[in-house]
């Protein structure tokens, strides 16, 4: 486990000049082996870990908004803490908080909020003039149903021609959490009364995909392209030739996206559609550690620790000379092409696992996350929900990739 020091102080006294908000040893253990100290701002039943391993923390209760909210600005100052790193979804306020604070700008948390309001991040995004589909705000069932009607209406639909989808997702949830998709009545009816309200919007024709980038000083100092081979389920780094021959117009869009949003220094990741001409559309961004192993596929395929990179990229002092030394060039500087599958199991109750010899003998098998199930019941999900473990694979061939990870999506892991 990472050590922040070898003197005797206690994990609750340790000075360091980053906070790291959340529970992530993966960032823990990046930052100890950078030699960069660090205080982890994490929930309070993860303190009798960090005593124990002797790890810098203050125990914090994200969940809650008080009138003693600014007592963790006041301990993280006391304990020389000059910028937070916002590692999950409902972190990104409160870095945005605490870095307004310690870097005396009110807007930065002011824009925190745009990551975590998918309604006001679109507006803002559609604003600047970025491309964006229809989206409102629904309240009800009825509201649905008035929005999946009018996108067809403008789509010149007839009425025995089947309805074009919509998608609806909570404002603040992250990734696929809670996203449906909406082709029909029935799958109206389907949404609990207790999730609304939610976002609606047009669905997007074109090829998704992702870019993670390190920004500092307002500039890209590096951008990876992340490809979807299906949503939730499968991707790749770097992106295929297919795609990546659109990185200039991804980074005109990703330029954009940022002197939109007025984002300094930090982490984005946004999500985005182009199609075959070339248009790339906005779908939505995040400012924290994406989902997917993103990250774990990024230090694969590139070598270097995608935590540690954000962290440098959060740090308003970090120099050019850090970031020339940690990032190799895009694509070119892949050592190969690093992928995972993620697993979700297809029927209601298993019993077994079912890992295919075949699957583990191919070259470009690594390893698996995968798990031998107690007998019973798979628990109903959200969106995607979380999946049971992941397969992940990597070698020179990206076309390869792609074809190995669409064969087995089809294949049942739990039987």
């Amino acid at each position: 486990m990472p050590q922040t020091t070898t003197t005797t102080d206690s994990p609750r006294t340790m000075h360091a000049r980053t906070a790291l908000l959340g529970w992530s040893l993966e960032a823990m253990e990046a930052c100890h082996k950078h030699g960069r100290p660090f205080i982890a701002v994490v929930p309070p039943e993860f303190g009798p870990y960090m005593e124990e391993h002797k790890l810098a923390y203050e125990p914090w209760d994200f969940s809650k908004l008080n009138e003693r909210s600014t007592e963790l600005y006041e301990r993280l100052e006391e304990r020389g803490v000059q910028f937070a790193v916002p590692l999950y979804e409902e972190t990104v306020e409160w870095s945005g908080a605490l870095n307004a604070r310690f870097q005396s700008n009110p807007r930065l948390f002011n824009r925190s909020l745009l990551f975590r309001d998918k309604a006001m991040m679109k507006r803002k995004a559609q604003i600047h003039g970025l491309k964006v589909g229809v989206f409102e705000e629904v309240e009800n069932k009825d509201d649905v149903r008035k929005f999946l009607k009018r996108v067809n209406a403008a789509l010149l639909k007839l009425d025995e021609e089947p309805s074009d989808p919509v998608h609806v997702k909570p404002f603040a949830a992250a990734g696929t959490v809670g996203h449906r998709v909406i082709r029909t009545e029935a799958d109206i009816d389907k949404i609990p009364d207790d999730q609304f309200p939610l976002l609606a919007e047009s669905n997007l024709a074109g090829q998704e995909f992702s870019c993670e980038a390190f920004v500092h000083g307002g500039k890209i100092k590096f951008l990876n392209i992340t490809e979807y081979v299906r949503l939730g389920h499968s991707n790749f780094i770097p992106a295929s030739p297919e795609l990546e021959e659109y990185r200039p117009k991804i980074v005109e869009a990703m330029e954009e996206l940022i002197e939109a949003f007025g984002v300094e220094n930090g982490f984005l990741h946004p999500e985005w559609f182009i199609s075959k001409n070339g248009n790339v559309k906005f779908g939505e961004v995040a400012a924290r550690v994406p989902g997917g192993h993103i990250f774990d596929l990024i230090e694969r395929a590139y070598g270097f620790s995608a935590y540690y990179a954000m962290v440098l990229a959060s740090d308003p002092d970090t120099e050019q000379a850090a970031f020339d030394e940690l990032f190799p060039q895009p694509v070119t500087g892949a050592e190969g092409h690093a992928g995972c599958l993620m697993i979700y199991p297809r029927k209601q109750k298993i019993e077994k696992l079912d890992m295919p010899d075949e699957l583990k003998n191919d070259d470009y098998f690594e390893r698996h996350t995968l798990f031998e199930p107690a007998a019973g019941k798979v628990a109903s999900r959200e969106g995607f929900g979380n999946h049971y473990g992941t397969v992940f694979l990597f070698g020179q061939d990206p076309e390869r990739m792609r074809t190995l990870l669409k064969r087995y999506e089809e294949h049942d892991f739990y039987v």
